[in-house]
């Protein structure tokens, strides 16, 4: 037996509930920021992903007025910084609403660390951090799809493979997932791709 749900019939907080419950695990992007008078920001965001091959561009929903997204639009960059397991009660602690002059990098512990191309600091214990410039901005009903050109990345080097890119037993990503769930590094499986017939 299923049950339908007509979106019509919920309140959007059901409805956000439903999506953020349903689809899982989703990525984080801790994003580090600096406004334009040089104070830096940090906070996580689930709402993430790749948006484009080439150029490569990755993407992040701001829901609401937040300050990354403020620090986006006065300097037009951002760090994304990929969250291992061991990091989730800094990433957890750095979504609290910290006000705009904060530096949550002090309040939850995290190192700023320069990043190579971009003014905006990364994240010294992430293993992997994405440096980016900002493509484009979204309005998307009461948020904003934040589209970044990726311009480098800083890389751990023992989450490498021999391949030279990362390897996820090594990675460990945190993830989010409904209520006040976390997902740790999931178990994993090897398909080839088909070919065309």
């Amino acid at each position: 037996m299923r049950r339908h749900l007509p979106a019509a019939g919920h309140s959007p907080e059901e409805i956000y509930s439903l999506l953020t419950t349903s689809v899982v695990p989703r990525p984080i992007a801790w994003v580090s920021t600096r406004a334009a008078d040089g104070v830096p920001n940090l906070a996580p965001y689930s709402f993430f992903t790749i948006a484009s091959q080439e150029p490569p561009i990755v993407s992040i929903t701001s829901v609401g007025e937040k300050d990354t997204l403020r620090n986006i639009q006065e300097t037009g960059e951002f760090c994304v910084n990929i969250v291992p397991e061991e990091l989730i009660d800094e990433v957890n602690a750095s979504s609290a609403p910290f006000g705009r002059h904060v530096d949550e990098f002090a309040a939850v512990g995290a190192t700023p660390e320069p990043a190579e191309i971009i003014e905006a600091p990364r994240v010294a214990e992430s293993p992997v951090s994405i440096e980016c410039t900002l493509h484009a901005l979204v309005p998307v009903g009461n948020g904003v799809l934040v589209l970044g050109e990726v311009v480098a990345f800083d890389i751990d080097e023992s989450v490498l493979g021999e391949d030279g890119f990362p390897l996820v037993d090594r990675l460990r990503p945190a993830s989010r997932l409904g209520r006040n769930e976390w997902g740790l590094a999931p178990r994993t499986t090897e398909r080839e791709r088909p070919t065309a017939p």
